[in-house]
C-alpha cells in the first residue's frame, strides 16, 4: 500500500466522520434542554459542583465550531459561540467534556499529566519529522541501506506523535465519562437529552480514533521501507 492510498484513505474516513459528527450536532442543537441551561451555565456547574473554583469559563471569539478545548496553562474552559450560548444536548456535552478535562487537571490524572509534559517534544517532532523522514529515505537508499541513521532518527520522531495519539485516547475517553456520569447524576438531562448528548461525544471520540490509526498506518509504512531496505542489503 503506497503512502498516499494510507494518507487518502485516512483523509477520506475523517473526513466522513467529521461530517456525521458536523450533523449530528446540528441535529441535536435543535432540541433544547428541559432544563434550559447554556453550555456555559452547565461548565460553570460542572465547575463549582466538582470544587473547581480557579478555572473560568471563556467564550471563544473567532468563528468556528467545535474548536473547545481546555487549556491547563491558564486554566480555562474556551467554548465556540454556539456550545457556549447553546442550550442543547450538543452543547452541554461538549461544555462537559471540556469540564471533564479541567477535572483531571485537579486529581491529578496520571495521563493527561504525561501528555502536557510531552506538548514540547510533539512540537518539536511535528516541525522535523516529515523533512527528517524524506531526507533519511533518499540517503538511505542512495547508500545502498548502509547509512540509516537519519531515516532512524525520522522514524523515532514519528513514533513519538503516533504515541501522543494513541496517549490521547483514553484521556479523551475519561473526560466524556466524567461529563456524562456527572449530568446524569446531576439530573440536567432527561434520558432522551442523555442520549443524543452521549452520541455526540462518542462521535467526537471517533475522529481521535481516526487521527490514531491514521498515524499508526503511517508508521507502519515508514518502518516497511526501512526493514525491506536492511533486508535487500542483506541479501547481497
Amino acid at each position: 500500500m503506497s503512502y498516499y492510498l494510507i494518507i487518502g484513505i485516512t483523509f477520506l474516513v475523517s473526513f466522513i466522520v467529521n461530517l456525521i459528527l458536523k450533523r449530528k450536532f446540528q441535529e441535536f442543537s435543535k432540541f433544547h434542554l428541559h432544563s434550559y441551561m447554556s453550555g456555559k451555565e452547565i461548565a460553570e456547574k460542572m465547575l463549582e459542583d466538582n470544587g473547581i473554583t480557579d478555572v473560568d469559563v471563556l467564550l471563544i471569539e473567532e468563528e468556528g465550531n467545535l474548536t473547545d478545548h481546555y487549556n491547563p496553562m491558564n486554566k480555562t474552559i474556551n467554548l465556540s459561540q454556539i456550545v457556549y450560548n447553546g442550550r442543547n444536548a450538543a452543547s452541554i456535552a461538549v461544555a462537559a467534556h471540556e469540564c471533564g478535562h479541567a477535572l483531571q487537571h485537579k486529581v491529578g490524572y496520571n495521563l493527561l499529566k504525561i501528555r502536557n509534559r510531552l506538548i514540547f517534544i510533539l512540537n518539536f517532532s511535528s516541525k522535523f519529522t516529515n523533512i527528517t523522514i524524506m531526507a533519511g529515505l533518499t540517503i538511505f537508499y542512495n547508500s545502498g541501506g548502509k547509512d540509516s541513521l537519519i531515516l532512524q532518527l525520522g522514524i523515532a520522531l514519528f513514533f513519538l506523535i503516533v504515541f501522543f495519539y494513541f496517549l490521547t485516547l483514553p484521556i479523551e475517553f475519561d473526560a466524556s465519562n466524567r461529563a456524562l456520569k456527572w449530568i446524569k447524576k446531576k439530573n440536567i438531562v432527561n434520558y432522551q437529552e442523555y442520549n443524543k448528548a452521549k452520541e455526540s461525544l462518542n462521535w467526537a471520540a471517533m475522529t481521535y480514533v481516526i487521527s490514531a490509526l491514521g498515524s499508526l498506518a503511517q508508521l507502519i509504512y515508514f518502518l516497511s521501507f526501512f526493514f525491506t531496505g536492511i533486508n535487500k542489503k542483506d541479501d547481497k
